[in-house]
């Protein structure tokens, strides 16, 4: 496996396709840097070469692209700027609930986890019957 920026892309896959498992890059970024460093976006990510794999590394560090750590790292600050000023956004990303405007009535599963269901009602046992007053004699 042709390793770019510390990950392991797929070799048996296009390295058009291949390049968007890096986080950032999507098809058509994958498709820019491949012309910039004048590779097929047809071939074979096990097929490149030591040297074209460096090409890549290059293309991609040294251009403006923001991918893997540094992008991640901007996005978490971003939440986090959110949170800490106390927006609304901020304040639903803190909740974990949907943060741009979706219905919670229904549906938003995927931000508010499964379903909680261990909420059974445990019905009380009625005191045992008193026995009955003596009759008056």
């Amino acid at each position: 496996m042709p390793r770019i920026l510390g990950v392991d892309i797929p070799k048996e896959k296009r390295i058009e396709i291949a390049l968007t498992y890096l986080f950032g890059v999507g098809r058509h970024l994958s498709n820019i840097i491949l012309k910039e460093a004048q590779i097929s976006p047809d071939k074979r990510a096990k097929d490149l070469t030591e040297d074209e794999v460096s090409r890549i590394t290059n293309i991609i560090q040294k251009a403006t692209f923001k991918v893997e750590g540094d992008l991640r790292r901007e996005i978490s600050q971003n939440i986090k700027r959110l949170v800490d000023i106390g927006s609304w956004r901020g304040m639903r990303h803190k909740k974990g609930l949907p943060v741009r405007g979706q219905r919670t009535r229904t549906n938003a599963r995927t931000r508010k986890g499964p379903r909680r269901r261990g909420m059974a009602v445990i019905k009380k046992e009625a005191p045992a019957a008193k026995p009955a007053a003596k009759a008056a004699k």
